[in-house]
């Protein structure tokens, strides 16, 4: 079996495949300051809860956009599944050309994104990534990456709002009944969801009049589902596209 791990500034998402199925996927935080025994813990009672054996983990693959977590994960992989895990960079095998100044700026989970992105749907996409940071990247019909932006991301804007204005509260990132609310905790979420839906429409089509193409729009990351419907935009959302593409890029370096 293979396990992918995907390390984002706020959550670490692993999976578990068993040839070219994801049989299992699990969201955990990710916190820097923790040891390596204490994640080696947190992930050996996953694998209880879900009676899988870390004997049955043949190879790991990791991406991140956390440096630091690379001291702890590492040396967790050799100690708890006697592993030298692949680690997504600079000189790993894409099968993708990179069109950007300097290509070792992009974020590992951008290029897993396209690999994966690519391989699945065979077009012109768009891929909007929902993270800490939110993404939009563009990858041509031949495979080729061709950069894109980034945005603050959802949670981002949230606690901006909350942080820097005194009386407003911290509220949950849900769909409000109406654009025009009548209480603030509302006019908040309204605020949020909707003005992030018209961010995510208006890169997306200066994206496409920019090309001259209408490629198709693919969300992922973990309120892709949330905001997907409110938008105009965006085609398919498919939550897992960073796991895939870490299982892509580890069979073209095995």
């Amino acid at each position: 079996m293979l396990l992918v791990v995907d390390v984002g500034n706020t959550n670490t998402v692993l999976g578990l495949y068993d040839g070219e199925k994801l049989i299992h996927d699990w969201r955990i935080r990710t916190v820097i300051d923790h040891t390596v025994d204490e994640y080696g813990m947190l992930i050996y009672n996953l694998y209880k809860s879900s009676r899988i054996s870390s004997r049955e983990i043949r190879a790991i693959i990791i991406s991140c956009v956390v440096p630091p977590m690379l001291n702890i994960l590492e040396p967790l992989c050799l100690k708890y599944f006697n592993l030298k895990p692949l680690i997504v960079g600079p000189g790993i095998k894409t099968g993708m050309p990179i069109h950007y100044d300097n290509p070792k700026e992009v974020g590992a989970d951008r290029i897993v994104n396209a690999v994966a992105g690519h391989e699945k749907y065979q077009k012109d996409l768009i891929i909007v990534d929902f993270g800490t940071a939110t993404t939009f990247d563009y990858v041509t019909a031949k495979g080729e990456y061709m950069g894109g932006c980034i945005a603050p991301g959802i949670m981002i804007s949230s606690e901006a709002l909350f942080e820097r204005a005194a009386k407003l509260p911290r509220v949950e990132f849900s769909k409000p009944k109406s654009v025009i609310a009548k209480d603030t905790v509302s006019s908040m979420q309204a605020g949020i969801m909707f003005g992030y839906a018209g961010l995510i429409d208006g890169i997306v089509e200066r994206m496409k009049a920019e090309t001259k193409l209408n490629q198709l729009v693919v969300a992922t990351g973990g309120l892709a589902r949330i905001i997907a419907p409110e938008t105009k935009t965006i085609d398919v959302v498919d939550e897992m596209l960073t796991l895939e593409g870490l299982r892509l890029i580890y069979l073209r370096n095995n």
